[in-house]
């Protein structure tokens, strides 16, 4: 068997594997709560979440919610993501970026992104503004700090090559120090894509009237379990199917960094 084949063979058993466990998972539930380990009106077994799940799904309920909750959060990650790139490259690059913008990250990345919506509800309102400035804020952090990690820890040979074949600035940004970030960048906005749907659902709880975090909040306040479920899985879904597209797009992109 040649190389090419014995690779195409294990990446298709790392699939299937990828997509094995949470069946293997939900098996499992499924059993255990029609053995009576659980209370079924606090914790339904995956066919009745199914159940609640299509019909969500026929009403449309379901479908618009999801449309709403990943408009804010692609929204809110791409305006978080772009700039902490960008930065991130320039703090490598340029000693005096480094110095003003890394004592801010060092002040600001703790701090609890939720903590802060009051204020953006004060600045930004009820409306879509502050859903997606929150998630903005949460995705710019993990993908400045991989970023500048990425950047700064390039070999200096590389550096050096392009310095003595006459790169300009604008060449040595982004044909050598951009190609060389890109393993911790793709690293820093898969991050940055989990944390943006966690405070992007969690912004909809208090401030939102449509969306999954909505539909999660309101079903617990009117112990709709089910339906809550159906929020939960649906959230879980996403990211599966996020995280797919983006192993996927690296795989593309940066096909050295897979291989190894």
């Amino acid at each position: 068997m040649s190389g090419k084949s014995q690779a195409a063979k294990n990446l298709r058993q790392e699939r299937l594997l990828y997509l094995l466990s949470p069946i293997g998972l939900l098996v499992l539930w499924e059993i255990a709560i029609r053995a009576g380990l659980g209370d079924r009106r606090f914790v339904p077994a995956p066919s009745d979440i199914a159940e609640r799940f299509w019909a969500l799904c026929l009403s449309g309920e379901l479908l618009w919610d999801t449309v709403v909750t990943l408009w804010r959060i692609i929204a809110g990650f791409l305006v978080g993501a772009i700039p902490g790139i960008a930065i991130g490259l320039c703090m490598a690059m340029w000693r005096g970026v480094r110095i003003i913008v890394d004592p801010l990250v060092a002040a600001l990345f703790p701090v609890p992104k939720l903590a802060l919506m009051p204020l953006i509800l004060l600045a930004f309102g009820f409306g879509e503004t502050s859903k997606i400035v929150v998630v903005a804020i949460g995705a710019f952090f993990p993908v400045i700090v991989n970023t500048y990690a990425g950047a700064a820890n390039i070999e200096k040979i590389y550096i050096d090559v392009a310095r003595n074949y006459g790169a300009s600035p604008s060449v040595m940004f982004t044909r050598v120090v951009f190609f060389g970030a890109l393993p911790l960048i793709f690293a820093g906005l898969r991050v940055a894509l989990a944390i943006s749907f966690i405070i992007g659902t969690a912004a909809e709880f208090v401030a939102a009237k449509s969306g999954i975090g909505y539909l999660i909040w309101s079903s617990w306040e009117l112990l709709q379990v089910d339906a809550m479920f159906v929020g939960i899985v649906t959230i879980g879904l996403l990211g599966v199917i996020t995280s797919t597209m983006f192993f996927e797009v690296e795989r593309i992109v940066i096909p050295w960094k897979v291989q190894q």
